[in-house]
């Protein structure tokens, strides 16, 4: 488990669990500095983002598995305009399609850390960071990328 220092700037909206609750198992993990995906108990596949239902067998009985946070660059850009007024002065990045060998290949979104203008290759492996955000109201930890 690695945690950073904030990379992103204060002002951008807090992530909290939807209102149904079924994320929550996720932003729980991220606090415990562990990634976990949604995972079918009855098929075995695995699925990003959360739903109520599997994917492929349509079992309601789905789980989360920890996964080992390793995974490889699928896709990426570089946002050189700000997406949020918090990130006026935050520009460029860095976002990657992440995506999971030992989750069945599945795909996150996250941002790849380092030099914004650095060289980005499609097929790098890359390991999740974990940005803790103890003051935010509530706490919360972000999952971000960096070259392993």
């Amino acid at each position: 488990m690695s945690y950073l220092p904030t990379y992103l700037p204060g002002g951008l909206p807090i992530p909290v669990p939807e209102n149904d609750g079924l994320d929550k198992p996720y932003w729980d993990a991220t606090r415990r500095g562990e990634l976990v995906v949604q995972r079918c108990k009855k098929c075995g596949t695995f699925q990003w983002g959360p739903e109520w239902i599997c994917h492929k067998c349509l079992s309601f009985d789905v789980d989360w598995h920890k996964v080992s946070g390793k995974g490889r660059i699928y896709s990426w850009e570089r946002p050189w305009h700000p997406v949020h007024p918090a990130l006026k002065e935050h520009g460029p990045y860095i976002v990657v399609l992440v995506e999971l060998p030992d989750a069945g290949n599945v795909r996150m979104l996250g941002n790849l850390l380092g030099d914004p203008k650095q060289d980005v290759r499609i097929g790098a492996d890359v390991q999740a960071v974990f940005e803790p955000h103890d003051d935010a109201k509530p706490p919360f930890t972000l999952v971000q990328w960096k070259l392993a």
